[in-house]
């Protein structure tokens, strides 16, 4: 039967919030444990996110990291714990990873994170963002083998709840660390992700460019020079490069040299035919 605990909540949160800062954080939070119990049984899901956002921002406020670790696995294993009250205290606990004492601290609790919103579509974004955060972590320590695979963990290409444009800063990452390992076979892999339409609106920008350069460098690996041409033609076509006339000129010399460099073949000779023939290009020669 649902129940509404709101007006009980909003009166026993304060006063545990004040105990807490009486130095009583533990009994407070069996207080509120004991109020949490009966609003997650009465499906009442704004009252328990609210003693569950509660807890998490005392066990912060009394800066008892291990305390606070341990009250996320406690309540995220709730028996039939509601999924938009652990959504908004994965949210909260997220909020205090820039305010961690040490870099210690900080892993832990990406670590508890990360352990609670395993395999939970509905913390899809919290855990990649999250995992993000550890492979930046790792790539700053000197790690970039162990940043790469800990980013590669996430298929972003199929979580229905994250925007286009933040899957693409995803997949660019992933792109960028496997090529940091020279892992050149999962870097083509990746890229494939990624489709040249999404490039079309300039918003897209320093993406666009991020994302070439870094194929031009793969490519230049594999000695592609056709498709390192190609790749110079779509920086050509951005329009802050192509506004900017010592960028234009010097993307322009790339698609030109490359071209050439390139072995004569049909495709070859189309794309050399069509670069002489684009009026742009046609232009700035």
């Amino acid at each position: 039967m649902d129940i509404d605990y709101s007006s009980t909540v909003d009166a026993k949160v304060p006063e545990c919030q004040q105990m807490s800062k009486e130095g009583k954080l533990t009994e407070a939070v069996e207080i509120l444990l004991s109020l949490e119990k009966q609003t997650r049984t009465a499906s009442d899901m704004h009252s328990t996110a609210k003693i569950l956002v509660a807890i998490v921002k005392m066990c912060f406020e009394q800066k008892n990291w291990d305390y606070l670790n341990e009250n996320i696995i406690l309540l995220t294993k709730k028996r039939g714990q509601l999924k938009q009250a652990v959504t908004k205290m994965v949210q909260e606990a997220m909020s205090y990873l820039d305010e961690t004492p040490d870099l210690d601290a900080k892993l832990k609790l990406i670590d508890t994170l990360r352990i609670v919103t395993a395999g939970k579509i509905y913390v899809e974004i919290e855990r990649a963002r999250l995992t993000k955060t550890l492979a930046e972590i790792k790539e700053n320590q000197g790690e970039i083998s162990e940043a790469a695979n800990i980013l590669q963990e996430l298929q972003v290409e199929t979580f229905g709840s994250m925007e286009k444009k933040e899957k693409v800063e995803f997949i660019i990452e992933q792109i960028r660390l496997c090529l940091a390992k020279k892992d050149y076979i999962r870097t083509q892999i990746i890229s494939k992700k990624i489709s040249p339409k999404f490039f079309d609106g300039e918003s897209t920008e320093i993406l666009k460019l991020k994302f070439y350069r870094l194929m031009i460098e793969l490519d230049e690996h594999e000695g592609s020079y056709l498709s390192i041409c190609k790749h110079y033609r779509a920086v050509y076509d951005t329009k802050g490069v192509h506004d900017d006339p010592d960028k234009r000129h010097e993307a322009l010399k790339c698609i030109l040299l490359y071209i050439i460099l390139s072995p004569y073949d049909n495709e070859q000779s189309d794309l050399l035919h069509r670069i002489k023939e684009d009026k742009k290009t046609r232009g700035n020669t």
